[in-house]
């Protein structure tokens, strides 16, 4: 009997211990759930929380959580990408807060966004964004008007609204054309047909200028044209001038929009902080720069004879007038002038940045057209310009190259000679100047190695274009005149290396390049020197 119970209860403690788990196991379970749903009652919150739409001084910030709500709710949102540390983005951030501020006080249902691109990384890749800062209108097209808050304004105004004011009688045409300097009507015979929604298309694009656009057949023949005309009327220069469309061929809007912006301009541009943003938005590379000082009586009465030389090469060379003594002298330096060195004149390339210079000092009009041609035709020798050869330029251990003493010590063919292209407001230059200077010093009394510098903003060397500060070049000792442009890292130990194994980097050791380290200037760098121009 004893025995019988103790094995019925050695079988009650086995069962006990069976099936004890299985109770721990369903709190355990139980347990889960619940902290499962409270995960999922905590993300819900999350999710309402990251949808919300807050503003900073009117300006709507978004992330990935609320992008898609914002574009649901506004009829039409630009948002600009930016990067906290960009100073572009810094100098636009008060006028986009300020073009902020005056759209949603006008109850468009306009508004501007900003994403810090820099953060929200998946925005960044899902629109394309490379630079900083970009600005897209959504649905996402390109923001192609004026950085300053009035022209934000004008082209989301213009994007809102119909780009072309539809014109029905001579009085409203002539009141268009009569209030504005500048006014482009299209004058068609159907406003459904292709030609006239190519045209919309492109007012919508220009919003620094007044559209207007009819059918009516009185209008085209008040202004001595047939219909399916793009004219361009203006209060200066040639007053009118006609755009017939190509019966048979299909209206390019590139095309249109080029004919538009060049006739837009007048004949003579001068340089101003107004018409800077005119002058390079054209996209006319070839530009011929007249230096006078306008407080010279017999050097104003030279405008004249530039302005007449001008008419023939409108859309192929711009006319650009400096004042010495004005906005113009910033622009100066760029071409190694002085303010005494007026009159003068100087031809440009601004996508090469090959300058030619006119050796006559006769500025009369066939003179300045003459001149115009030839370096058109390639007639004309580039002007490279140099700083005058310092006494002590091989005294330190990095020597001083500039213009006019390259050639002989950049090609000598006993020596290897390594060359720091830079510019001296350039940030990334001044970061490794002293490494540059370290490097002269290790190699300064190397037999046939020379670490050399050249202030590629005052000088300039044929066959040699710098897209970038600083950019690196090394010439090998030779008579082939080569070149290598080193774009590893930029440290006196991969510098050493590179010297040490001929201009060429060890195999055994991978370097990890990245945008920065390779072309030193940033995007933003390189539009400040384009603006500086």
């Amino acid at each position: 009997m004893g025995y019988f119970k103790s094995h019925l209860v050695l079988v009650l403690l086995l069962s006990l211990a069976w099936v004890a788990p299985s109770w721990g196991e369903g709190e355990e379970d139980q347990g889960k759930e619940v902290e499962v749903q409270q995960k999922e009652e905590v993300k819900e919150k999350e999710e309402v929380i990251s949808a919300e739409l807050l503003e900073e001084d009117d300006v709507l910030v978004l992330h990935q959580h609320n992008f898609d709500r914002a574009l649901h709710e506004h009829r039409l949102l630009l948002v600009k990408f930016y990067a906290p540390w960009c100073g572009h983005c810094q100098a636009l951030a008060p006028e986009y807060t300020q073009a902020a501020g005056i759209l949603k006080n006008e109850s468009l249902d306009l508004r501007l966004a900003k994403v810090d691109a820099t953060e929200e990384t998946v925005l960044s890749a899902e629109f394309g964004i490379t630079g900083y800062p970009v600005l897209k209108l959504f649905r996402p097209t390109d923001y192609t008007g004026a950085r300053d808050s009035q022209g934000i304004v004008l082209w989301m105004k213009r994007k809102a609204g119909a780009s072309a004011t539809l014109l029905q009688d001579k009085d409203s045409t002539a009141e268009l054309i009569d209030s504005h300097d500048v006014v482009v009507v299209g004058f068609f015979k159907e406003l459904q047909g292709e030609g006239a929604q190519v045209f919309y298309e492109v007012a919508s694009d220009i919003v620094d200028i007044t559209f207007g656009i009819t059918e009516k057949v009185e209008l085209s023949q008040k202004y001595g044209i047939t219909q399916d005309t793009v004219c361009v009327f203006k209060k200066f220069d040639e007053k009118q001038t006609d755009f017939p469309l190509d019966s048979e061929q299909r209206l390019d809007k590139e095309e249109l929009s080029r004919f538009i912006v060049v006739h837009s301009l007048e004949l003579v541009m001068e340089f101003t902080s107004k018409t800077s943003s005119k002058i390079f938005g054209a996209k006319i590379l070839n530009h011929l720069l007249l230096f006078i000082n306008k407080t010279v009586e017999s050097q104003l009465e030279m405008v004249g004879n530039f302005r007449e030389a001008a008419a023939a090469f409108r859309g192929q060379v711009l006319f650009v007038l400096i004042d010495v003594n004005g906005y113009g002298a910033n622009v100066l330096h760029f071409f190694g002038l002085k303010s005494h060195d007026a009159p003068t004149l100087r031809f440009i390339n601004i996508e090469t940045n090959r300058k030619y210079c006119m050796a006559s000092e006769d500025f009369s009009a066939q003179a300045v057209g003459s001149f115009t041609q030839d370096v058109l035709d390639g007639k004309v020798k580039p002007h490279f310009m140099s700083k005058e050869i310092p006494e002590d330029w091989d005294k330190q251990p990095v020597k001083v190259l500039v213009g006019k003493n390259f050639e002989k010590v950049a090609f000598d063919e006993t020596k290897n000679v390594f060359v720091k292209f830079y510019a001296p407001w350039c940030a990334h230059c001044k970061a490794m100047a002293s490494v540059w200077e370290e490097l002269g010093e290790k190699y300064k009394d190397h037999e046939n190695i020379i670490i050399a510098k050249l202030d590629a903003t005052a000088n300039e060397i044929e066959n040699i274009t710098i897209h970038g500060y600083p950019t690196l070049h090394y010439f090998p000792a030779g008579p082939d005149r080569k070149m290598i442009e080193y774009k590893s890292a930029r440290d006196l130990e991969t510098f050493s290396k590179f010297l040490e194994n001929g201009g060429i980097l060890p195999m055994e050791k991978e370097v990890v390049e990245t945008p920065e380290d390779v072309n030193g200037t940033s995007p933003s760098d390189a539009t400040e020197a384009r603006d500086e121009l």
